[in-house]
């Protein structure tokens, strides 16, 4: 029973109905919010009796008196009594809840309801960033793959999603590029195995890698792919989920931060900005223009969209700044690359289609790095953030 119709009302009518209960509200008038939950509505003021068959209820009025009458009736009754206006005289307490993923940790703290949820909003954060041992210690019945996007870097630019999954692993399949410093954080029984994926300097093939998460997952075993930036996003990822829907294993994909925006962010460059481009490609340069198999259209790209956004570019740097200005990109477009994108030591160079590869041989750019191409460059002049502590110039 819940005897109110307004704000309150619905928040704890809401709660119940989520619980399962069948709930009853007596109030003249319901919020609209409440009108729109599966309950049973009672338009008319409270009166002693209403309680009859009642095994618990919130007094959610606006009236002290009203609600004082209905927590009189209810320990007459002996029926468990929630005031929503003063818990010190309540016969039962609402805990604050906090939730993630399968768990749900309810929190009281002696009638002192603001401590509760203060309390409940912690531990939920604690919960999501894998601080607290949620993970299963009974192996599901059967096995599943999750791919997880890790972000461009910077281990705290997972989603909240990603690291809840990556908690609950029995298996974390990792890449080189992943945010590796969240492995420490694992449980010691959970398997890591490493992808690799350097280029030219794989630990484990593609196929392989396909046959071990579906391998791990029809053992009966959550297998995490932890990958660096989106698994959709040059990530291969794809290729892996068609394998697990092949082989009947149930596969999930939690989308990562792309490096192909994140990175320039991090370096000050929107890749759009009104008045200078509202459109933008993200391309993967790892194969010479020049060379058989290379079938990016860079005639298009050349006069197309406003920036370009190249990934995996540094070892063909030369020719592929060279058939952009070929196919008609000017020469003194502005080019950025950006080293380890978010990471403290992340590095920036700044400079022109004509110079930018003898200028990153010059300072001895390595991967991982993102080359961005366009005038949105130049914003990073008024935009760039202040260096992080310990990075690189």
């Amino acid at each position: 029973m819940v005897v109110g119709g307004g704000a309150v009302a619905t928040r704890r009518a809401a709660a119940l109905v989520d619980a399962g209960a069948d709930v009853h509200v007596v109030a003249p008038r319901i919020a609209p919010g409440l009108a729109g939950l599966p309950v049973t509505p009672h338009l008319r003021p409270y009166r002693t009796g209403d309680l009859e068959g009642a095994w618990l209820v919130h007094a959610a009025t606006d009236s002290p008196s009203v609600n004082a009458l209905v927590a009189a009736d209810a320990e007459r009754d002996r029926v468990w009594c929630v005031r929503a206006d003063d818990a010190s005289r309540s016969s039962a307490r609402t805990p604050a809840v906090a939730r993630s993923g399968d768990v749900t940790v309810a929190v009281t703290s002696a009638g002192d309801p603001a401590r509760s949820r203060a309390l409940a909003a912690a531990v939920e954060l604690a919960l999501d960033a894998g601080e607290l041992p949620v993970r299963p210690h009974r192996r599901a019945a059967t096995g599943r793959v999750t791919l997880v996007g890790g972000g461009p870097g910077d281990p705290g630019l997972i989603t909240v999603r990603g690291l809840r999954a990556l908690m609950a692993a029995d298996v974390v399949v990792v890449d080189r590029l992943a945010p590796r410093e969240l492995l420490a954080r694992l449980d010691p029984a959970v398997e890591v195995v490493e992808a690799g994926k350097a280029p030219h300097a794989h630990n484990l093939t593609q196929a392989q890698i396909n046959e071990l998460v579906v391998a791990r997952a029809l053992a009966g075993r959550h297998v995490v792919r932890l990958k660096g930036g989106d698994p959709y996003v040059f990530g291969r990822g794809g290729e892996e989920a068609l394998a697990c829907v092949r082989a009947g294993v149930r596969v999930d994909v939690v989308p990562g931060i792309t490096s192909a925006v994140a990175v320039p962010a991090a370096a000050g460059i929107p890749v759009t900005h009104r008045g200078v481009t509202q459109d933008f490609a993200v391309v993967s340069a790892h194969l010479d223009p020049s060379q058989p198999g290379a079938d990016v259209d860079w005639a298009a790209l050349a006069t197309g969209p406003g920036t370009l956004v190249l990934l995996m570019a540094v070892a063909h740097l030369e020719q592929v700044s060279a058939e952009l200005v070929k196919r008609g990109r000017p020469e003194d477009t502005p080019v950025a690359v950006v080293s380890d994108g978010t990471l403290a030591s992340q590095r920036v160079l700044v400079s022109t289609l004509a110079d930018v590869a003898a200028d990153a041989r010059a300072a001895a750019v390595r991967p991982p790095a993102v080359v961005v191409v366009g005038e949105v460059v130049r914003l990073r002049e008024l935009l760039a953030p202040p260096p992080l502590a310990g990075a690189a110039p």
